[in-house]
């Protein structure tokens, strides 16, 4: 096991999982993850000669859990990012990597302080410049207003979505997990009328797909049942906020070297069907990024394809000089 450090970024401590020395590699993760979405990554980044370390973002696990929908604005979780790599390695920037949530927070971090960071590798969200409209606008056009279920309209009233992960989070977790994994049948996401909850039509697993072991399951359900889904379903609740803060960077590319890797099962990465090359749209806004698709790879990609996203990573790693 790793090192855990509470580290005070002033508005909230946050848990940080460290281990080996060197250069600061920050892991951040998604929904609904925690630091130890990153297990099989720590190791080897360490081994290679970094400081290796990832954090329980704020909402999750051993970090703080503010309680106002807007503590988990895009502003102010880059802000915990900035302040962990500075505890870790002051003075210095810091290398990001980051999955699902974790990628735009990464991304953005980038975007906005790029004298604070030194280079950044996304699994799963590609990033596509600052928004030219929130995305609730987007969805909402796309999906509620023709009647169709899309989740995160289901996330934006606080209470109905957190009672129903909390009701039984091993069922919820399983469910999710499985449904946008590369092991899942197409249609395992079922297509439903918009007012549907989330776990309406979703299949429990049995076996459960060898990437998650009953042991990680069991970590995972204990962190929820602790934390509660509060602060991580906050996130799907900002995006006006996010669009706001996000305008005055419009004329921005990020320059830094940077690393993605998704996979061709992955809804986030092929925009849920929008999408026929998440590589190519990202050049005009990330002119320095190295792109990799992972051929039958669903949406965790770090857990699914340990082997080769540490490759593909250790290997960026050491060219970054």
């Amino acid at each position: 096991m790793p090192e855990f450090r509470m580290i005070d970024t002033g508005p909230v401590r946050i848990r940080t999982a460290v281990e080996g020395s060197g250069p600061l590699v920050l892991m951040v993760h998604g929904f609904p993850e925690s630091w130890c979405s990153w297990r099989h990554q720590l190791g080897p980044v360490a081994a290679a000669g970094f400081t290796a370390a990832a954090i329980d973002v704020r909402g999750y696990g051993g970090s703080d859990k503010p309680t106002d929908v807007a503590d988990y604005a895009m502003e102010h979780l880059v802000a915990d990012i900035d302040a962990v790599a500075e505890a870790l390695q002051p003075g210095a920037p810091a290398i990001l990597v980051g999955h699902d949530w974790g990628a735009p927070q990464v991304w953005n971090a980038a975007l906005t302080r790029p004298d604070r960071i030194r280079a950044v590798a996304a699994m799963s969200v590609p990033h596509t410049g600052v928004p030219s409209r929130p995305f609730t606008e987007v969805f909402r056009q796309a999906f509620t207003s023709k009647g169709r279920f899309f989740y995160q309209e289901w996330f934006q009233e606080v209470g109905p979505a957190e009672a129903e992960a909390e009701r039984d989070v091993r069922d919820f977790l399983r469910k999710f997990y499985y449904a946008i994994s590369g092991d899942a049948p197409p249609g395992t996401w079922p297509t439903k009328a918009a007012g549907a909850s989330l776990l309406e039509g979703m299949v429990d697993p049995d076996p459960f797909p060898a990437w998650l072991t009953a042991e990680d399951l069991d970590y995972y359900v204990a962190e929820f049942e602790a934390s509660g889904f509060f602060g991580p379903i906050s996130r799907y609740r900002n995006h006006e906020r996010d669009f706001a803060w996000l305008q005055s960077f419009r004329d921005r590319r990020i320059e830094q070297p940077a690393l993605f890797i998704g996979g061709t099962k992955d809804p986030a990465t092929m925009g849920f069907g929008a999408i026929t090359d998440p590589i190519g749209i990202m050049r005009p806004h990330v002119p320095r990024v190295e792109g990799h698709l992972l051929d039958g790879c669903g949406h965790w990609t770090q857990q699914e394809r340990p082997e080769e996203v540490n490759r593909l990573l250790v290997d960026w790693l050491g060219r970054l000089g």
